[in-house]
C-alpha cells in the first residue's frame, strides 16, 4: 500500500509545518544541530559557498533524459547532491525537486528558458530545502510543496505533467518522494527519491525505525521495475563498493560497479537507474533474499513474521553501512 500525504503549499517559500524540529530523543546529535538550529543553516550556507568554489560547474557532468514532451535535467549541487529540473517541453513549464543551491537552479531555468511553477521538497534538511525561499522569491507565482501530515493522496500538475506525492518516513519523519506519471509521454514512471533511496543505498535512519524505513522502501519498490530512480545524492560508487563486501558473488552488482567506476572516473552522473536494477544489487532492497541473509549470518526465528525478519536484516545492513562510512 502506498504512503499518503497532505501537501503543504507555502505562499512564501519558507519552511513548511512538516519542517518541525527533530525530536529530543533523536540520535545523531550533529544532525539535530544541523536540522533544528540557526547554526545548521549557517553550516549549509558554508557548504554552498565551498561547493561553488570547488565545483564551479558542478560535481558531476549531468546527463539530461528526454521523452516525448518531457525533459529531466539533473543539476549537480553542493558536493554530491542533485536537484532536478523537470520540464514540460510543450508548454515550457517546469518543476524543480530539492533546489539546494538556488543559483545553480536559476542558471538551469534561464538556460532552458522555462517558467518555474512548482518546487517539490522531499524533506527538511538544509541540503535539500535550503534554496526554497530564495528561489521562490525570484519566482513568486510558483508554489512550494512539502509534507504536512499523512491523511490524503495528492497529485500536482505542472503543464501536462502529473506528480504524485508519497509519504516515505524513515530518514526523517516527514520525508516524502515525488513520482512523475510516465503514461502521458509514453515513458516509465520517474521516482524523485530524495534521501529515501540511492543507487545501491538508502538514507540513514535519523528519525525512523527499521520497520518504518522498510515500509517506505516497499512503497518505492511497488512503483514497478521500469520506474526510473532519480536519487538525492551521488553516492553510487561508495554504496556499490560497500554492497560488494556483503555479496561476494553477485554478477549484477559486479557489472554495475564496473560501470559506475568508469562513470565516476570521468566525473559523469550515475543516475538514473531503474527499480528493477536496484533490486538486483541494492542490499536495502534485498532483505528478502537468502543470499544476503546468509552473507550477514542471519536466520529467521521460529514464528517470526517475514517482515519483522526483513526489518532486522535492514537494521543490520544499515548498521554495517554506517560503520563503513565512518572508517
Amino acid at each position: 500500500m502506498r504512503g499518503k500525504v497532505t501537501l503543504y503549499v507555502s505562499p512564501t517559500g519558507g519552511p513548511s509545518p512538516g519542517s518541525s524540529p527533530l525530536p529530543k530523543w533523536a540520535p545523531w546529535g550533529g544532525w539535530c544541530l544541523y536540522a533544528r538550529t540557526r547554526l545548521g543553516y549557517l553550516f549549509y550556507q558554508r557548504q554552498v559557498k565551498k561547493a561553488r568554489e570547488r565545483y564551479p560547474h558542478g560535481h558531476s557532468a549531468p546527463q539530461p533524459c528526454r521523452f516525448p514532451g518531457v525533459k529531466i535535467l539533473p543539476i549537480p549541487v553542493l558536493s554530491n547532491n542533485y536537484s532536478y529540473l523537470v520540464i514540460d517541453t510543450g508548454s515550457g513549464r517546469a518543476a524543480v525537486v530539492d533546489p539546494s543551491d538556488p543559483l545553480a537552479v536559476q542558471a538551469a531555468i534561464e538556460e532552458e528558458g522555462v517558467m518555474l511553477e512548482a518546487i517539490f521538497c522531499t524533506h527538511k534538511h538544509w541540503d535539500h530545502s535550503g534554496g526554497n525561499a530564495a528561489l521562490h522569491q525570484r519566482h513568486s507565482s510558483c508554489k512550494v510543496y512539502g509534507i504536512l501530515h499523512p491523511t490524503s493522496h495528492p497529485k500536482v500538475s505542472v503543464g501536462c505533467l502529473t506528480f504524485e506525492a508519497l509519504a516515505t518516513p524513515g530518514h526523517t519523519v516527514g520525508h516524502m518522494v515525488y513520482v512523475l506519471d510516465g503514461g502521458p509521454f509514453g515513458g516509465p514512471p520517474c521516482l524523485f527519491s530524495g534521501d529515501l533511496l540511492f543507487l545501491a543505498g538508502c538514507g540513514r535512519l535519523f528519525e525512523g525505525s527499521p520497520e518504518t524505513m522498510l515500509a517506505s522502501l516497499d512503497v518505492a519498490v511497488g512503483l514497478g521495475e521500469d520506474t526510473l530512480l532519480w536519487p538525492g545524492h551521488e553516492y553510487a560508487l561508495e554504496c556499490l563498493t560497500f554492497a560488494s563486501l556483503l555479496e561476494l558473488d553477485n554478477p549484477a552488482l559486479e557489472q554495475k560497479l564496473r560501470w559506475v567506476t568508469q562513470q565516476r572516473q570521468e566525473k559523469r552522473s550515475t543516475c538514473p537507474s531503474t527499480l528493477g536494477e536496484e533490486q538486483s544489487y541494492n542490499p536495502f532492497l534485498r532483505t528478502h533474499q537468502p543470499e544476503l541473509q546468509a552473507a550477514l549470518g542471519m536466520r529467521r526465528d521460529g514464528g517470526e513474521h517475514p517482515d519483522a525478519f526483513r526489518a532486522r536484516v535492514l537494521k543490520e545492513v544499515r548498521r554495517r553501512k554506517d560503520l563503513y562510512k565512518a572508517t
